[in-house]
């Protein structure tokens, strides 16, 4: 497969990481200054930081792929507190999800929280920290999920828990459904085609050209 690599596709993957630094670094100023403002008045929800995160996943993914959203009327209204569940086929899918504009809470490693710049967006998101094979993590993350949702905040999940690394669809992990069901929110599933062959799991330094699809059941 690396063999098939074209000397395009990894141009266009370094000028994406060039972009989405870029944006990334400019876009952080505006979150930090209203990042106070955001705590006093919309602490659960964080709906201009998550503005903020659409404008960089957007700025980043124009120049190089297409996005498109069907059946969009099924998603619930933005301040209806939910459970957002998908697929997981590559690292696109966040900067795809973002485009949406949705404020919903992600999960994340917490050792990308380390990161300069990329650390600091995510806390201000209010993303939601999880050490993998950590038992007592998993029971704080869900019931810091079960709480946001009490509150009016929308929670997502890979229900696979990671990347697919062939596109099949993995076994899903029951977290996301027991949270649902436990606070009784509405669990909207989301279909993403694409972003697999345009940045394939284990080749991030890549792009491929392609389209990827969103598809809201």
């Amino acid at each position: 497969m690396l063999s098939d690599i074209t000397f395009g596709s990894r141009v266009r993957g370094i000028g994406f990481y060039a972009v989405t630094a870029i944006a990334a670094i400019l876009l952080i100023v505006l979150m930090i200054a209203q990042h106070p403002f955001v705590l006093l008045f919309d602490q659960y929800r964080r709906r201009a930081q998550f503005s903020v995160a659409k404008i960089w996943a957007s700025l980043t993914v124009a120049p190089f792929f297409k996005i498109e959203y069907e059946r969009l009327e099924n998603l619930p209204p933005p301040d209806v507190p939910a459970v957002y569940v998908s697929n997981h086929q590559s690292f696109l899918d966040i900067y795809t999800l973002l485009t949406l504009g949705r404020s919903f809470k992600f999960i994340s490693k917490t050792g990308i929280f380390l990161f300069p710049i990329i650390g600091w967006a995510m806390y201000m998101l209010g993303v939601i920290p999880l050490k993998r094979m950590d038992s007592r993590s998993q029971m704080e993350c869900l019931k810091r999920c079960m709480d946001l949702l009490k509150k009016g905040a929308s929670v997502f999940f890979f229900p696979e828990g990671t990347r697919s690394k062939d596109g099949k669809l993995c076994a899903f992990k029951r977290g996301a459904f027991s949270v649902a069901a436990k606070v009784g929110v509405p669990v909207v599933p989301i279909t993403l085609i694409g972003t697999g062959k345009i940045m394939p799991t284990g080749l991030e330094g890549i792009l491929n050209p392609g389209l990827c699809k969103s598809y809201y059941s």
